[in-house]
Order: structure tokens, then sequence, then C-alpha cells
């Protein structure tokens, strides 16, 4: 059965008093048509979970060792699959935005890391990748920030994987979602990392009412600053991408190729930097043209932070082309999330999210861009 069709069971309340969490500043600027907008949230969020799970198996992996081990993927490859820190640290994101809206604070983040994450006792994957790791000692140092995210990792995708939540709820305000991710990432991040995850939220804000893939790239490429390695690296992905495409002799392993190589750092140990995953994501969603399926497989096969890549892109395609655009077969095997990195997110479904970040009737907004 559909997750869409299916009514997901009730989340579990936040462990905070009992306060569901409510928008407080609803955007009376409106969306496209009727439902439209919330549909758009659903595919943005389902389309970052569906990413997530599709990449985690090839994550750190090169493409000749996914295709040595599974041929090119085309589908989940685990009997299995779920979400990992990516689908969590999102539902994080979103409920924290949700709560809060565009009253949001740098002292209602910090606040929430502490609350959610820091004061609780930590899953099996204990807080997630480096920079959550390195943020979450920080905290329990007694630091704040923005000298939390005063460590290795700072540049890291961390904040580019739960980025998309903050396009969703500013659909049609680019700025509006690189202003308020870049709150939430100063707890985290600093420099490449937030530029990497106000390139994606305001990508997503784009799409939430855009038609267009140059639309979404063009969004993101207005929040960063222009000679920064993220704008750089997805001006590299895109243009590759952009030319692969039209060399109509091309299979899909040359172009996916073309697209790496433009952006790789070839030989670097680290595969979260975010520059490098921002542009694999973006370079995804050009060669596809916006195409659910192909931009999340492109990204996937492609390897490096695959998960990561792979929910990026989705998110993109997924707010573009609305839930509808996600193949119903990958939508189902999407659940809550069980709280294998998070104990805390443990029972939030992605779609209850999505809701929770759309005002009800769906307001219209100014077409992005225009």
């Amino acid at each position: 059965m559909s997750a869409l069709s299916a009514s997901p069971p009730d989340p579990p309340p936040l462990p905070r008093s009992s306060v569901r969490p409510r928008l407080r500043t609803v955007p009376r600027a409106a969306p496209p048509a009727g439902g439209e907008l919330r549909d758009r949230a659903r595919g943005g969020m389902l389309g970052l979970a569906v990413g997530d799970a599709l990449g985690a198996p090839a994550e750190n992996m090169k493409p000749s060792q996914i295709r040595q081990r599974w041929g090119r993927i085309e589908g989940f490859v685990e009997e299995d699959p779920a979400g990992t820190d990516d689908t969590e640290y999102a539902i994080f994101s979103g409920l924290l935005l949700a709560e809060h809206g565009s009253d949001l604070t740098l002292a209602h983040v910090e606040d929430a890391w502490h609350r959610l994450i820091a004061n609780l006792d930590e899953g099996p994957f204990r807080g997630a990748g480096f920079s959550e790791r390195g943020t979450l000692e920080n905290l329990r140092r007694g630091l704040a920030a923005p000298i939390s995210a005063q460590h290795r990792h700072a540049w890291s995708d961390g904040l580019a994987m739960r980025a998309a939540p903050f396009g969703i709820y500013a659909a049609g305000r680019p700025a509006e979602a690189a202003r308020l991710v870049a709150l939430d990432g100063t707890v985290s991040h600093d420099g490449e990392g937030i530029y990497g995850g106000q390139a994606v939220a305001a990508g997503v804000a784009a799409a939430m009412v855009g038609r267009s893939t140059d639309a979404v790239i063009a969004a993101a490429l207005s929040v960063v600053p222009e000679d920064s390695w993220t704008a750089r690296s997805l001006r590299r992905a895109v243009s590759t991408a952009l030319r692969a495409r039209l060399d109509q002799g091309a299979s899909r392993l040359e172009r996916e190729r073309a697209v790496r190589s433009a952006v790789v750092i070839g030989g670097y140990p680290w595969m979260d930097l975010a520059p490098e995953a921002v542009g694999l994501a973006f370079g995804a969603f050009a060669v596809a043209r916006g195409d659910f399926r192909e931009s999340v497989l492109t990204a996937v096969n492609m390897g490096r932070d695959a998960d990561t890549t792979a929910a990026v892109a989705g998110a993109l395609a997924g707010a573009l082309g609305g839930a509808g655009a996600v193949p119903r077969e990958w939508s189902a095997a999407i659940g809550p999330a069980r709280g294998s990195c998070l104990p805390s997110m443990a029972g939030y479904h992605v779609v209850d999210v999505a809701e929770l970040l759309t005002p009800p009737g769906g307001p219209e907004r100014e077409e992005a861009g225009s």
C-alpha cells in the first residue's frame, strides 16, 4: 500500500510538555493552485526519504564498486530499506521549523539540539556524521553557537541533508529559505557547510512553485556567494550535465561519469564535502531534467556520499513534480523514522512533517525567479 494512500499512525509527541508542533507564522503569499502546494511538500519530503534509503547501501562507494556488486542500481537493493541520519535530521529540523516558523531563532535551534539530541541517550549511529559528532561534543562541553560549529567538519553536507524542510516552508521565497536554514546551520556548520544548506533550501523553495529545472538551479545559485566553492562546484556540475544531456550518443554511465568528474576531489578521503555533495545532487537533477526516478538513480550510482546526494536530488525532484512523481513502490517502502540515529525522532513520518510545513488551504505564491 502506498504511504500516501495509507493513514499514517499518529506520531509520538515531542518530548516537551504536551505542545504539538504547529505553524506559528503561516506564509500569506499563495501557492500554485488548490492543494498542489501540499502535494509538492509531500513530494519533497518523500523524495528526500526515498533518496536517502536508495542511496544508503552505496554510501562511500566508487561507481566501479557499485557496478561490481549490483550492476546499475535501479531500485532498493535491501529487503528492508530505511532512511539514515539524513531523514531523521530532516524530520528534526522540520518539526523545529513547524513549531516556530519564520520566528525561528538561533536560541530555538540550540535549545532543540540540547533537548532532543545532546541530552538524550544516543541511537546506534551515535548522533550521525562527523559534523554532528563534533557539534554534540561541543554542546556537551558547554559551548554555544556559533562556537559549537567550530570543529573539523563544519564544511560537511550535514546541513544540506536536512535543508529541504526550509524550502518547503518558504515555498516561492528562496531568500527566506536561505535565511532560516542558516539559523539552523549556525549551531553545527560554518562557511561552505552553510552555503551548501542554503543552496538546497533555496532550490527546494523554487521547486515548490516552479516548473523548470533552470529556475531551481538559478534560485540555488542566487543565495550563495558567487566565488564560493559551493557555487563553483554547482555551476561546474550543472554545465557539465547540460552538455552531457545534449550529447545524444552519450550513455547514462558516460553522463554520470562526466558529472562526477566535474566536482569530485579525487583522492580526498572524506566523502561528505558540502560543495561536492551539493554539486553532485544538482548535477544529477539537471542531467535528468528533473525527472524523479532518473535524478535519484543518477545520484545513487555516482557513489560518494550517495545517501545525501540522492536525498537532495530526491527533494528537488519531488518538490518539482509532487508526490505523484515518486514511484509508488518506492514511496510505499517509507515508514516512520526508526530512531536509529535520533531516538527522539522515532515514529515520525516525513509525510506528517510535510503536512505541518504547509498552511491549510494553500495560499498563492509568486513563481520563483519571476
